[in-house]
């Protein structure tokens, strides 16, 4: 099915309805649907977080679990989806940075260049693979812009990297949804 968008961006608190409103979206949109899955089952409660999302979506989906290096991943197997769904870049965020800077974290350094390399690098990966493929693409990311300042500075540096992350990505999204109480609101549309 070819709208036109190539991109979608929904963003939002937690519990906003984000997910939901990303899989109806999907629904209309197209039959072939690739649930790209970026959680990790670090605890039980992540764990069962993971499997209520899986219980919520339709049976026909195909699901890719990709903790980093999305672009890749999806275009590796993207096979016939008309629609790919990431939900969530928060949480890819957060494998780049844990990822990368586990060493450093450990020894109470930071490199935040470094950390924004590796964000900037995941995302222009994402790009290319939006732009050369066919389907349409639906992320899910949380905005954590709006709350109090972290007092650590890895929360910190999470909360800037992410932001720099949303809008990299809402500057290639032709959509661009602020999700509110289960609301959206339309912040960028496609003209």
């Amino acid at each position: 099915m070819d709208t036109g968008r190539k991109c979608i961006l929904i963003l939002g608190g937690a519990r906003s309805g984000k997910s939901r409103f990303a899989q109806q979206l999907a629904e209309q949109l197209g039959k072939k649907v690739l649930f790209v899955a970026t959680g990790e089952p670090l605890d039980e409660e992540m764990d069962s977080r993971i499997k209520e999302h899986k219980l919520s979506r339709p049976q026909n989906w195909r699901t890719l679990e990709a903790g980093v290096n999305v672009g890749e991943r999806i275009t590796e197997q993207i096979d016939d989806a008309e629609v790919v769904i990431i939900d969530c870049l928060t949480l890819l965020i957060s494998n780049v940075l844990t990822g990368v800077g586990k060493e450093s974290l450990e020894n109470d350094q930071m490199n935040y260049a470094s950390m924004g390399d590796r964000v900037v690098a995941e995302i222009e990966g994402l790009t290319r693979c939006i732009n050369n493929t066919n389907a349409i693409f639906i992320v899910v990311s949380n905005e954590v812009g709006m709350g109090l300042v972290p007092s650590y500075r890895l929360g910190r540096a999470y909360r800037d990297l992410l932001g720099k992350a949303n809008q990299l990505l809402a500057q290639q999204a032709d959509d661009v949804y602020l999700m509110v109480a289960g609301i959206p609101w339309k912040l960028k549309v496609k003209s």
